[in-house]
């Protein structure tokens, strides 16, 4: 009753006011008797959109987490699901898996409509992903017509994580029924199992015309959460090495922006004057780096305490051309003439 109330008077001419659904084929899906629609999965509002456009009911696998919610949101959303048909699927695997499609088996025992998602998951970009042998398990044991259905335009309206939908049309396309009696007696060959599923994939790609990726939405969706948790870390570690008052973190050594800090951190002269970084200067007063002080002085001797003590010279001392030394007494003879100073020969004592 609360189904058929929700469906006809509430949200049934609502959504069909506002998002106007498109649909082809809905004649493919039998007036009576069981079947299951599988369907691609790309937004939470598949559940909604898709039931209201079938005219028997449809009763969904959904999964368990929406019945056991906590607190009052909780309750009232695991009702909600309870009163439209919805069905809890243990999607963890094992035995759990196999007693919530026991729960689908019996809903086709009784004639009615069954709704399965084969990815399991919506996808997490749009594209259709590698489907779970479940839904083969159970078509396999039942023996009914797999009917296809194809959402379109569903992760546009309500993509992942967004709680308000946006307005737009959506399309539905139901295929022709699949028939896998041929496959009788064989329920339990995972050989087979698989051969169904993917059956049934190639005609949902065929009909969505989404790309398909044969890797489980699962196991795409835990490789995105690691790689946003790897790229948060990254971003938490380069805000942590910036200094205040920069915009891109903390400069290398040998870049302009090191250099400029590096000035900034010397120590200040009396008169302003920047005290040089002593101890790694030429011999002619400049840098080790080819650039002199701020006024191109060598530093003092007393200012270089700091600095590394020089090694003693082992260069012998040589006596400058055209100087006669001896004990006691210097003299420097004059130039010949036309000889520059360097090219004099020294004389004898």
């Amino acid at each position: 009753m609360f189904y058929w109330v929700m469906k006809t008077i509430f949200i049934g001419p609502v959504v069909n006011l506002l998002f106007r659904p498109w649909v082809k084929g809905m004649d493919n899906v039998p007036e009576t008797g069981p079947a299951v629609l599988v369907s691609n999965h790309l937004s939470f509002s598949d559940s909604i959109f898709l039931p209201l456009a079938v005219p028997r009911p449809v009763s969904f696998l959904a999964k368990s987490e929406y019945f056991t919610g906590k607190g009052l949101k909780g309750k009232l959303t695991a009702a909600f699901f309870r009163l439209t048909n919805q069905l809890p699927m243990d999607r963890s695997g094992g035995a759990a898996s196999a007693s919530s499609l026991n729960a689908g088996v019996d809903v086709l025992e009784n004639g009615g409509l069954l709704g399965i998602y084969p990815e399991g998951t919506r996808s997490p970009d749009g594209r259709l992903y590698r489907g779970k042998t479940g839904v083969a398990k159970l078509v396999l044991k039942t023996g009914v017509p797999v009917i296809p259905v194809a959402m379109i335009g569903t992760d546009k309206v309500q993509p992942i994580g967004r709680k308000i939908p946006n307005i737009r049309r959506i399309g539905i396309i139901v295929g022709e029924p699949l028939d896998f009696s041929r496959y009788a007696g064989m329920e339990n060959d995972r050989f087979i199992q698989r051969s169904v599923t993917d059956e049934i994939m190639y005609e949902l790609m065929r009909l969505s015309g989404q790309e398909y990726v044969d890797v489980y939405a699962s196991t795409m969706k835990e490789k995105q959460a690691a790689a946003r948790k790897v790229s948060k870390g990254s971003e938490a570690r380069s805000a942590a090495v910036r200094l205040p008052g920069t915009d891109h973190g903390t400069a290398l050594p040998g870049s302009a922006g090191s250099d400029a800090e590096t000035a900034a951190l010397r120590p200040v002269q009396p008169g302003g004057r920047t005290r040089p970084d002593v101890g790694n200067r030429n011999d002619d007063g400049t840098e080790a780096g080819g650039a002199a002080d701020s006024e191109g002085v060598p530093a003092p001797a007393a200012e270089q305490d700091d600095a590394a003590p020089e090694a003693p010279s082992t260069r012998r001392s040589v006596r400058k051309p055209g100087t006669i030394t001896t004990i006691g007494r210097r003299k420097t003879p004059p130039p010949a003439t036309g000889l520059e100073p360097e090219d004099t020969e020294p004389h004898s004592a």
